[in-house]
């Protein structure tokens, strides 16, 4: 089953939790997918695995590689191949936009973060990505405790204050 519905009309399928550790976000863009049936019943049932996918272009399109959809019981001869190369559907300028910056070098990729169905379509959110370091994905982890040390404090202090104005008599 789906996990959640956003308040724009998407229900998020799955996500790449791994992928925002892993890489560093450039730019992210939304795709379609060339599904069959089968596919489409697995994945509204919630059998998606993203963790190993990526996205390569193969004769001037790009396709979804390693992207697992599991069989869905109930098939019988239309059944799909769990991890078969999908096609992403991009606009034509998208695309070339994309390739130039994969030909540029730099060390990009394109990875999937998420899948989810938007208006009753299957899309996928595509980034164009960097490769992270040891020492940077440490350095991000201290940022992100960091920055959640510094929310709470706030917080903290802010509820004070506001039990302080609560509690103090009101002048005449």
């Amino acid at each position: 089953m789906a996990k959640r519905e956003d308040g724009d009309g998407r229900t998020l399928v799955a996500s790449n939790k791994k992928a925002r550790h892993e890489y560093t976000i450039v730019k992210t863009y939304e795709a379609g997918l060339v599904l069959s049936g089968t596919e489409v019943k697995s994945l509204r049932a919630g059998h998606v695995s993203l963790n190993e996918a990526f996205a390569q272009e193969l004769n001037g399109e790009i396709m979804l590689h390693g992207m697992h959809i599991a069989d869905w019981g109930f098939g019988d001869w239309t059944r799909h191949a769990p991890r078969r190369t999908r096609k992403l559907l991009l606009h034509r300028v998208e695309i070339d936009r994309i390739l130039t910056k994969l030909r540029e070098g730099g060390g990009l990729t394109l990875v999937p973060l998420s899948l989810y169905f938007a208006n009753g379509w299957a899309k996928v959110e595509l980034a164009l990505a960097k490769g992270r370091r040891s020492y940077d994905k440490r350095q991000a982890i201290a940022e992100r405790d960091a920055n959640r040390e510094i929310a709470r404090n706030l917080g903290r202090h802010l509820k004070g204050q506001l039990k302080d104005r609560r509690s103090a008599p009101r002048p005449r």
